[in-house]
């Protein structure tokens, strides 16, 4: 006959069957500790498996935010330097042009028209953008379109040498007086100087050219032609340019 197995009742303490689920003596309940069911843990082994992967997925959601918000970071940082990039391109020339008051760009328009198309000098545009006849702009703004130029003066003084002398034959001293004085073109005497020395001009030719029109329009002698021709309130030639003027005349 095999024996029962016994156990020590935890409420009397007297010994009784194992499987017997109510003590005999005291009538107390002896059921198995519930860490002793198999199900029990079945559902602490499932819980401990939710619990792991809970807390990888939070792992990785917590990586992806951190890559997610790094992205955005590099993104405004690399917006913020293109932006600034793109300044730092613009020239300091253009940004001072942004501020400069339209009066002040008119005035430079119309300097650059007066020194490009005209020829004139510096001191001649800047009295032709003031002048009460002329074009009446303040002298502060006159005087930012002169500081803006960029035009070669002494080339200037040359164009106008040379348009002296191809249509109104004047010598090379009267044009140098022309160009230097206060009632003509205004010109420095060392942009003047350095137009008479390379203007293209035959002198001679000039002083016959001036002697005819002297003898047509006025009947003068041929003595009074080269007298107003050396004369330093007349044509201003050479005496040996006069001399080849009335030998030549008709």
């Amino acid at each position: 006959m095999k024996k029962n197995k016994l156990i020590t009742c935890k409420h009397c303490g007297l010994e009784i069957a194992a499987s017997a689920k109510v003590c005999p003596y005291c009538g107390g309940k002896n059921k198995h500790p519930i860490y002793k069911k198999w199900w029990f843990w079945v559902i602490i082994a499932i819980i401990l498996i939710s619990a792991i992967g809970n807390g990888g997925g939070s792992k990785s959601s917590k990586k992806n935010s951190e890559a997610t918000i790094s992205t955005q970071t590099t993104a405004t940082k690399e917006n913020s330097t293109v932006s600034q990039s793109e300044e730092a391109k613009i020239p300091e020339s253009k940004k001072e042009e942004d501020n400069v008051p339209g009066e002040y760009k008119s005035a430079l328009a119309k300097a650059e028209m007066y020194a490009s198309i005209m020829h004139m000098s510096k001191q001649g545009v800047f009295d032709q953008l003031t002048s009460e006849y002329g074009e009446k702009f303040p002298e502060d703004a006159a005087q930012y379109a002169i500081d803006k130029l960029d035009v070669d003066w002494n080339a200037n003084a040359l164009a106008k040498a040379e348009d002296y002398s191809k249509t109104m034959s004047m010598s090379k001293k009267g044009i140098y007086a022309q160009l230097t004085s206060e009632y003509g073109e205004k010109f420095t005497a060392d942009e003047a100087q350095y137009a008479v020395d390379n203007v293209k001009a035959d002198w001679n030719a000039n002083a016959l050219e001036k002697a005819k029109t002297y003898q047509s329009s006025m009947s003068m002698s041929k003595s009074a032609i080269y007298d107003q021709l050396i004369s330093e309130y007349g044509e201003q030639f050479t005496a040996d340019e006069a001399q080849y003027a009335v030998d030549n005349l008709g």
